[in-house]
């Protein structure tokens, strides 16, 4: 159990069965009545924000969550197959459980999953992926300064506003916290 006192940003809790993530707090002492702490949490299944007061020395639960380094192997209707590189469990996730993560996974990326109570619930993926792209307008000579983009869809699906100069068959670094692209990748 955790106490208000130990409230702080980051710290997951478990509140009404369900994992939260405390995203703000604020300890506050009126001149009148008993202190109280205001949060905002947020939840690890559905992202959904939530504001929560809490009494000062209230307790509340620790959620069993558990971390582990998975790789990404192949989907299949709908399903999204990942291996535990240690004992070669394998589960599957479906497409709502991944939501936008799942334009970024290619074979063999190392993601961390979350489990709350044994059961998957969250993706970690890598900061940054590499994939190629696959539809475009070509890219015309001296497209390099204008500072102008154009749509480009990428081997996953997603489609990304990449540089004027960008073709087909070309590979782009992409940020995968907002999907933006951030450079060519040469080889």
């Amino acid at each position: 159990m955790y106490s208000t006192a130990e409230f702080r940003n980051g710290l997951k809790i478990e509140l009404d069965g369900e994992p939260y993530i405390i995203t703000e707090f604020l300890h506050v002492k009126p001149g009148k009545g008993g202190a109280f702490v205001r949060t905002k949490l947020k939840s690890l299944k559905t992202g959904a924000v939530l504001e929560k007061t809490f009494r000062s020395g209230e307790k509340v639960g620790k959620p069993d969550l558990d971390e582990r380094e998975m790789q990404y192997l192949y989907a299949s209707e709908g399903q999204y197959c990942f291996m535990d590189s240690e004992n070669y469990e394998q589960i599957f996730l479906a497409e709502d459980q991944l939501g936008q993560n799942r334009f970024y996974l290619q074979e063999n990326i190392h993601a961390r999953i979350l489990f709350f109570n044994g059961q998957p619930i969250g993706v970690d993926l890598p900061f940054f992926v590499v994939l190629k792209v696959v539809k475009t307008d070509p890219g015309v000579k001296g497209d390099t300064a204008s500072g102008g983009t154009k749509p480009a869809t990428l081997e996953t699906g997603l489609v990304v506003k990449v540089p004027l100069y960008m073709n087909e068959e070309e590979r782009v670094k992409i940020d995968t916290r907002t999907g933006d692209f951030i450079e060519r990748v040469k080889g």
